[in-house]
Parts: C-alpha cells; structure tokens; sequence
C-alpha cells in the first residue's frame, strides 16, 4: 500500500500542483482577500495529503473561526505547509514564508499573487518590508502565518530557535497569536528524502492570546525567549503522547 501511494504521489503531484497553481492564480482577484484561492489550496492539500498515505489528526478546539489569527507553527518537514493549509481551511490564511519558494515556476508566482508573503532573512531591509506588509494583511482581516523557526528544525527532538522577525510581524500585527505543535511530520518526508512515507501527523491549536498584553516592541528578545519555551514545553509533551 505505501507503494501505491508513493507512486500516485509522483505521477499526479506534479501536475495537480500545476493545475492549482493556475486555477489560484485566476482566481486571486475573485472576492475579498481572495477566499476562492485560499478554498482551492487547501482542497489541493487535502488531496495531496491523501495521495502521500498522510493521516491528520487535529485538535483546533481552542480557536474561534470568526476570528483572524497570528498562527505560529513549529516545523519539521514541507509538509507541514501542506498539514497546515488542509487544517486552517477556516480562516482566510496567508503564509509568510522564505523567498526561495515564490522563484518556483508557476508555483511561486502564484504564490505571491493570492497574496503570501516571501521575506528574505539575511536583507533587514526585505525582511521589515514583509513585516509590514503581514501587518497591513492582518488589518483586512487576513489571518497571516509563520513558522517562528524560520526553517525546518535540524533536530525533531526539540524545536530549533525562534527568530526575531516572527515576534516583530506578531506585534505589529496586532492579532492574536496561536501557537500550533505539529508532531510526526519528520517522518513523512524527512531531510535528503524523495518520496513521502504515509504516518500519521498529529495538529493542536494551543491556547491564544494578545502578545501586546504581555510584551512591547522593545521586549521582543523577551517574547521570544517565553514563547520557545512555550511552545517547546508543549511539543515535548505532545511528543510523547504521539509515541504512546
């Protein structure tokens, strides 16, 4: 059966991506904030998930789906993009993610045109651009979403360290922030790694909250600080629960 799977992943991928692409791409100016394009991603996730073998389970019962959210993901794998598109179907979700995804063909153009958002890490400049173009999303009522890692955690044992920038675009969002653990996805498509393996991946919505209550611009260093500690406590507790 993994067989399958992997063989339906590879020859159909390529070309429902193309087509999702395309279709997201005509349909971005469609209605406010592009809701159809959003529709049509996560129906393309869902798919692709079922094409890898890939089974969520995901416990968003913390969340209130009138409400526009700062989601901050940990991250283990690609597809946690995939995980998190099929889960979040109810909020109008806009990614910022790195650069190098919105310079692949189709995909990334289409990308930038329903409105995700590439920041480049290593231009400060860039990087504050992003920020303020997540802020001025989350103001029409778009729900943004960073992973605060900023790349796949080297080591699925624990989360790797947050970045600044993701507490900054928190902030001046001006959202609230809800933290998402993600666990088992390292072993659906872990580094240097091809083809998907079917698992299970397990998605909970911790408990959000209001950054602003807690933290000014200025105390930045210290929301990071709390927040990977959170976030860290959660994942391991999480972890173990998905190992048992």
């Amino acid at each position: 059966m993994a067989l399958v799977h992997r063989a339906l992943f590879l020859l159909i991928f390529p070309v429902l991506t193309a087509v999702v692409s395309s279709l997201c791409w005509l349909t971005a100016g469609i209605g406010e904030n592009a809701p159809l394009a959003h529709r049509i991603e996560c129906l393309w996730a869902r798919i692709t998930l079922a094409l890898a073998g890939v089974r969520v389970r995901a416990d968003l019962s913390r969340l209130d789906t009138s409400v526009p959210y700062v989601f901050m993901p940990n991250h283990l794998s690609h597809f946690d993009i995939l995980v998190l598109f099929a889960v979040l179907k109810d909020w109008n979700v806009r990614f910022v993610a790195k650069e190098s995804l919105f310079k692949i063909p189709l995909f990334g153009p289409a990308m930038l045109k329903t409105g995700h958002i590439p920041i480049l890490r290593e231009n400060s400049r860039k990087a504050m651009r992003a920020i303020d173009d997540a802020a001025e999303a989350a103001k029409r009522g778009i729900s943004m979403l960073i992973f605060p890692e900023g790349t796949r955690s080297p080591d699925p044992a624990h989360l790797g360290e947050f970045k600044i920038g993701g507490m900054i675009m928190a902030l001046k969002c001006a959202r609230p922030v809800a933290p998402i653990i993600i666990t088992g996805s390292h072993a659906v498509l872990p580094k240097h790694s091809l083809l998907p393996r079917p698992c299970e991946v397990r998605v909970e919505a911790l408990e959000p909250f209001d950054p602003s209550e807690r933290f000014t611009l200025k105390q930045r260093e210290q929301f990071r600080t709390w927040l990977k500690e959170h976030m860290e406590q959660a994942y391991q507790e999480r972890k173990q629960w998905q190992a048992a």
